[in-house]
């Protein structure tokens, strides 16, 4: 679906490079609190994939659009960062804020969901650390290196028609 969105595959591996982080911060908080990987850790770990997949779409698309207006790749997603920064930090604090309680184990039932507050409280965390770091040098890599498979297809004998 990314890429018929964006009409290319590269910019969406930049936004699925953020799920690994979040997979991996989910899967160490449910191992540090010693809490077993159920069906509720599951249901959590899906919506933390969508929460932090749509924070990378928000940087990522803002980052197209100032490409398209003609700015290089290092000022498109410099201020994509700025301007997305804000958006993204409220999205990721009303998450945290409620699944807190569900983590903390507050409420009848609470035995049973706290995987769920735990997977996604601990990938959250954990991806926003690193996301805001990682998706802006990802970006930067992958558009060079799509400036250059570009650049490369140009120059290639196949591309040239002769007119003979």
């Amino acid at each position: 679906m990314l890429g018929i969105l964006y009409e290319d595959f590269i910019h969406p591996l930049t936004i699925l490079s953020s799920l690994p982080s979040a997979g991996f911060g989910a899967l160490l908080t449910l191992l540090l609190f010693k809490v077993d990987l159920n069906i509720y850790a599951f249901v959590g770990i899906i919506l933390l994939i969508g929460i932090v997949k749509k924070n990378g779409i928000m940087m990522v698309d803002f980052a197209i659009e100032a490409r398209r207006d003609g700015k290089s790749p290092y000022q498109a997603i410099y201020q994509a960062c700025l301007v997305r920064f804000r958006p993204i930090m409220m999205t990721t604090t009303a998450a945290l804020m409620g699944t807190l309680p569900i983590a903390l184990g507050f409420g009848a039932g609470a035995d049973a969901r706290r995987p769920l507050g735990l997977a996604v409280v601990g990938g959250l965390v954990f991806s926003q650390l690193l996301t805001l770091y990682l998706t802006p040098v990802f970006y930067t890599y992958m558009e060079a290196w799509q400036t250059k498979l570009r650049s490369r297809k140009k120059h290639s004998p196949a591309s040239q028609t002769d007119l003979v």
